[in-house]
């Protein structure tokens, strides 16, 4: 990420404001020295990503299909969103603020619908007002295959790629062997253009039976992305019982799963046929037990010792991982009574770590 010195000193400005109301702050050692833990804003539900605007201000997306900004003037809701599924671990998911937002006002929205008894994955964009109080020109620029049924793994993180393709990763909605199965878009990154349209250069384009839209398959639920500092995709995701992965995106590749993964499922039995297989890629990094890692972010901020490393939520075990090295291994946990439930990790324009606490329904940040 490229930060603007205008877009940083706005930010700055933001947060100087919200942090002078009562809020909380408390120490937090580190390896990269003593660190402060500050609450940004509290009293959300199910609270699920975070997305930075130029002029300042923040917005929150919420499961039960709330969009919230934060802004000087205080917390808002943006209107005009589209028809959201809520069910489960469906709703309201992840924000994408593009880098050209000053120019277009545009946004980009995940989030579940309902496909007749069933539900799925999909990609909205609109273009925020003005005053940023609702969403115009709102449409629905990609839908998942339907077929799925129930209200788990629908992934989902949207990343803007190094020239402007949308990535976005779905879960396999707990029907396993569609993971593997290119006519649907079950357990697979996806790769749009910013209209929805699929680009030429997609890795099964024109293959008999394929859906066009799939950068690479085999993933169980993927519900972190982020770009490293060369461009490069990553993603992690939820194994069963054990086995989380951290899994650098290559085109067409496949992810293995469930043919091959660590970990076992929750009845104990063994997955797929083992650990390796023959065209199916390894993970960089895997946990087990499992954390359950979620938002995700590679730090270009102002702690010159943690730049370039990987931070990964965990919502099983209440903390953040760092990862660093080559390759990517866990090195620290940073871990305080503030680290509840991780949902998202972000790197603020004002060089924090930014994240979401589930359980206590609260924003921060980690400062220097």
């Amino acid at each position: 990420m490229i930060r603007s010195h205008k877009y940083s000193a706005l930010f700055s400005l933001l947060i100087a404001v919200m942090v002078s109301q009562p809020t909380s702050a408390s120490a937090l050692e580190t390896s990269a020295g003593t660190m402060r833990i500050e609450k940004v804003a509290s009293g959300f539900s199910g609270a699920w990503s975070l997305g930075f605007l130029p002029d300042g201000s923040l917005l929150v997306t919420e499961k039960d299909g709330t969009l919230r900004k934060l802004g000087k003037s205080g917390q808002s809701v943006v209107t005009g969103l589209p028809e959201i599924h809520v069910e489960g671990q469906g709703g309201l998911l992840d924000v994408l603020v593009p880098r050209d937002f000053a120019k277009t006002r545009e946004l980009f929205l995940t989030h579940s619908v309902r496909q007749g008894r069933g539900a799925g994955t999909a990609l909205s964009r609109g273009v925020l007002s003005p005053d940023g109080s609702r969403l115009t020109d709102v449409r629905k620029i990609f839908e998942m295959a339907p077929g799925s049924s129930g209200g788990q793994h629908f992934g989902s993180r949207l990343v803007e790629g190094p020239r402007g393709h949308l990535f976005m990763t779905m879960g396999e909605r707990g029907d396993r062997p569609s993971a593997q199965d290119l006519s649907r878009h079950n357990g697979s990154v996806i790769r749009l253009n910013r209209d929805g349209s699929v680009p030429s250069d997609n890795p099964f384009v024109g293959v008999n039976g394929a859906q066009p839209e799939i950068w690479s398959y085999g993933h169980r639920n993927p519900q972190g992305a982020a770009l490293d500092g060369s461009g490069q995709l990553w993603i992690n995701e939820h194994g069963a019982r054990g086995g989380d992965e951290l899994n650098r995106v290559r085109k067409g590749a496949n992810y293995g799963w469930p043919v091959i993964a660590y970990g076992r499922h929750y009845s104990g039995f063994k997955i797929g046929e083992g650990r390796e297989k023959q065209g199916m890629e390894q993970p960089v990094h895997y946990w087990d037990p499992s954390i359950a890692p979620s938002g995700m972010t590679f730090y270009d901020g102002s702690v010159s010792a943690w730049r370039g490393d990987a931070f990964v939520g965990s919502l099983k075990f209440d903390y953040i991982a760092r990862l660093s090295g080559s390759p990517l291994r866990e090195v620290e946990q940073i871990k305080a009574p503030e680290t509840g439930r991780v949902r998202d990790v972000r790197t603020g324009p004002d060089g924090a770590l930014w994240f979401i606490s589930e359980n206590d329904g609260a924003i921060y940040r980690i400062v220097k």
